[in-house]
């Protein structure tokens, strides 16, 4: 199932072709659901807690056998580990700081994938959002990041952010580009009539 509609697609393409049109940056947008599936976290909190717990239990009660032991850590590991594979669980496991650091890895790759870097004068813009880590970033290329500060973006991310954690994420989109066309109209007016790239959100589900 799509993240966004075909339909809310259209209008984040509406927008970027709105934006397009007053400037020389080549926007791109991506829409992913989750920038990794982490599956190596939820089989290691399983382990530790099968570990750890039916040992603790023995430990105060002195109740379980050997073999109940081990028949309690292999239950505990198996029902542990279906229950930490569910998305909202296992976001929940997971450092935020180890969320960022993956979704800002996949900001790069797209960044390149996209081809941002092969734009005519170095003016790509990326906007990528990751919806499970609640993670947004926008990166520019040389041409944009030699006339606008990186600061002058965070008051837009950070708006975006709150709207993708309120599940505004369509509002989010178009509001971001807007914000950003704002700023690039001024600082990279447009020159010449080009669209080197698709104005299509790219959805990675």
């Amino acid at each position: 199932m799509a993240l966004l509609t075909e339909h809310e697609q259209r209008q984040v393409a509406e927008a970027i072709a709105r934006v397009e049109k007053t400037t020389d940056a080549e926007l791109v947008t991506v829409l992913a659901a989750r920038a990794d599936d982490y599956a190596y976290i939820p089989l290691l909190w399983a382990s530790l807690i099968a570990l750890v717990v039916p040992g603790v239990v023995h430990y105060l009660s002195g109740y379980l056998t050997m073999y109940t032991l081990l028949l309690a850590q292999w239950a505990t590991f198996i029902v542990l580990c279906l229950v930490f594979r569910l998305p909202k669980v296992t976001t929940r496991l997971i450092p935020r700081s180890v969320r960022h650091w993956r979704a800002s890895n996949l900001a790069r790759r797209q960044f390149l994938e996209q081809n941002l870097h092969h734009t005519l004068g170095s003016t790509g813009v990326l906007i990528f959002v990751s919806e499970a880590e609640r993670y947004v970033e926008i990166l520019v290329d040389d041409g944009i990041s030699k006339r606008l500060d990186d600061s002058r973006w965070d008051a837009i991310v950070q708006a975006f952010t709150q709207q993708v954690k309120q599940g505004q994420t369509l509002a989010g989109f178009i509001a971001c580009v807007e914000a950003c066309g704002e700023l690039l109209k001024v600082h990279v007016p447009l020159t010449q009539t080009r669209n080197e790239l698709p104005n299509r959100l790219v959805v990675l589900e």
